[in-house]
């Protein structure tokens, strides 16, 4: 192994990194049953909707717009096994969603969460300092009822609480089903793993600590600037989860680097903090990788010298190591297993979102040991880009 997989052990031992150890620090004022859904706002939803369909494999699921009532904006759902997004597009000019789009381009607005309770939620976030986006509201139909609350994040993201237990129809209240014979078969894509944020110079610690106090999330893992630097750039981040683990939010700040780091790029052209990129899991990281491929995806180069010492760094694995060399998969292992893991480029026009594919063999971390290949590869898009 490495010295920087070997310190980042030692250090994921000290802080006792286990689910056992997170549900005794997680206070369970807030039960998040798991992500609801993620709403981008997008300057065309219906071709962004063909781009997620035909490209990664998501399906129809529901429409709102002109037909169903809406007359300032259209939203379509996507749906692939147990990933849901919504695309949303302004149908005039002025208002919020033109404001954000302009200023953010395409990118993550809601990170939705599923609750059994949206008003005591919104009650348990806003009284410990949340600022709150929406109050609790009640949106019905001949299906049901939903309920729906919401807090403020960091930059303009926000975090929605969804309380459908009482609703039968499609998504939500409002919205139909959308029905479409173009249907590309799904790349295997499972759930999400995590949601990567990135924030301001010294907001780290902030943020995480908005987490911690409001949301009674636990950090679970933390790595500074000598753990991920490269020649050129650094980052610090730390990874906070709620009490079951099925929400993790790794938060991403600056470090100084001798060049602009990929954070600060973010930074520049997303204008202020936000998403960087969704981890999306799949049970065939070779099979979904390959399927996107096919499909136009354009994944992160990792030379070729990545994997001459493979084997000696992460021991054993299941998987031909000429396969993963031919897809440029990445790994990484823990004392709990070994993950596998892939960065597409930038999914906008913007260097802001991209896409993580991964899939996880026993390990709970997050590819420590990969990041110094992994940011090298970005800073050869940087290049390309004359934004290094």
């Amino acid at each position: 192994m490495m010295a920087a997989e070997i310190k980042n052990l030692k250090d994921l031992k000290n802080t006792e990194y286990s689910l056992k150890k997170l549900f005794n620090e997680a206070e369970d004022f807030l039960p998040l049953l798991g992500t609801d859904y993620v709403e981008l706002y997008v300057g065309n939803a219906k071709q962004s909707a063909h781009f997620y369909k035909t490209a990664l494999g998501f399906q129809s699921e529901a429409y709102a717009g002109l037909e169903t009532g809406l007359k300032d904006r259209v939203s379509y759902v996507l749906k692939q096994d147990k990933i849901r997004l919504v695309l949303t597009t302004p149908l005039q000019k002025g208002g919020e969603i033109n404001r954000h789009i302009e200023e953010h381009g395409d990118g993550v607005k809601v990170v939705a969460l599923w609750v059994e309770d949206a008003t005591k939620a919104f009650e348990e976030t806003t009284k410990r300092g949340a600022k709150p986006y929406m109050k609790p509201t009640r949106e019905e139909d001949i299906d049901g009822y939903v309920v729906r609350s919401g807090i403020y994040t960091y930059g303009e993201t926000v975090h929605i609480f969804v309380e459908r237990n009482n609703y039968r129809g499609v998504f939500l209240p409002g919205y139909r089903k959308w029905e479409s014979h173009y249907n590309p078969e799904p790349v295997g894509l499972k759930f999400i793993d995590h949601i990567v944020g990135n924030v301001g110079w010294n907001e780290m610690n902030t943020w995480c600590k908005f987490y911690g106090e409001i949301m009674g999330f636990a950090q679970i893992v933390s790595f500074v600037d000598d753990d991920i630097a490269t020649d050129y750039t650094a980052l610090m981040s730390k990874v906070m989860s709620n009490g079951n683990g099925r929400i993790k939010f790794p938060i991403n700040e600056p470090a100084e680097g001798k060049k602009k780091s990929q954070i600060e790029e973010y930074l520049d052209f997303y204008n202020g903090p936000g998403v960087q990129h969704l981890a999306l899991a799949t049970n065939d990281i070779v099979s979904t990788v390959s399927a996107m491929r096919e499909r136009g995806i354009e994944f992160l180069y990792v030379p070729e010298t990545y994997y001459d010492d493979l084997l000696e760094r992460v021991g054993d694995i299941d998987e031909d190591v000429e396969t993963l060399k031919k897809h440029g998969i990445l790994i990484d292992r823990d004392e709990e297993g070994y993950l596998l893991q892939l960065f597409t480029k930038t999914i906008v026009d913007r260097p802001t979102l991209f896409i993580e594919i991964i899939q996880r063999k026993g390990a709970k971390s997050f590819g420590v040991g990969n990041f110094k290949a992994l940011f090298e590869a970005i800073e050869r898009e940087q290049a390309a880009r004359g934004t290094l």
